[in-house]
């Protein structure tokens, strides 16, 4: 595997201009995050909100921090000053919560609707008929400090590529069904890791997630 700035490079190659790659840093050092920076990169990953701001403090502040792991509504409070898209808003007490903790610091926090697309039960997310009600209930006008921004979905962990690209085609089936509810700010669609990110941007993405393809394996203890 190479440098950390040969391999954002090489993945940077294959993604379409329009197309923004999270470097997925979690459990990564400082270094490491300090050397994908250095190479250019601003938009960086996290699933712990704990570690993120651990590493907001440290590291400079034109990073743009995604939080992409499940969040734990007691801990939003932490990031509200400076988190700059949450993907995981999979349920409405999130949504709530961020608006609540956002309008303490006075700011807009931007957000993505979380879908579940998988078979697995182990995701998280709304499904359909949950989305429909929540949009066409206007109750996210209850909620000015947050922006909806767009959908995130994970497909289920499979190595069947037609199962995978069945879910993605129907999270951007949705992206497509709700857009006109929101406008021209509801623009990114944020789906496809590591292993599927190509497929993911054939499908239609506009963000994807990547982590070991760039900084190699998690440092789980």
């Amino acid at each position: 595997m190479g440098s950390i700035r040969e391999n954002l490079s090489s993945i940077q190659s294959t993604l379409p201009s329009e197309v923004c790659l999270v470097a997925v840093s979690k459990t990564k050092p400082i270094s490491d995050l300090q050397e994908a920076y250095d190479a250019g990169q601003r938009e960086f990953g996290e699933n712990k909100i704990q570690e993120m701001t651990e590493k907001w403090e440290q590291l400079p502040k034109d990073i743009h921090w995604h939080m992409i792991g499940h969040v734990q509504t007691n801990k939003i409070k932490y990031m509200a000053p400076f988190v700059y898209l949450i993907h995981g808003c999979d349920r409405e007490k999130v949504v709530k919560v961020v608006n609540k903790e956002a309008a303490k610091v006075n700011r807009v926090i931007d957000v993505l609707l979380q879908v579940h697309i998988a078979e697995e039960d182990s995701k998280f997310g709304f499904d359909e008929a949950e989305l429909d009600e929540l949009i066409s209930s206007s109750r996210l006008c209850d909620y000015p400090n947050v922006r909806v921004r767009g959908l995130m979905g994970m497909a289920t962990f499979t190595d069947n590529k037609d199962q995978i690209a069945r879910e993605f085609k129907a999270l951007k089936a949705l992206f497509d069904k709700y857009a006109p509810d929101f406008g021209p700010e509801f623009n990114t669609l944020s789906m496809g890791m590591s292993g599927d990110y190509q497929l993911a941007v054939e499908c239609g993405s506009t963000m994807v997630r990547v982590g070991s393809s760039i900084f190699g394996a998690r440092n789980y203890q």
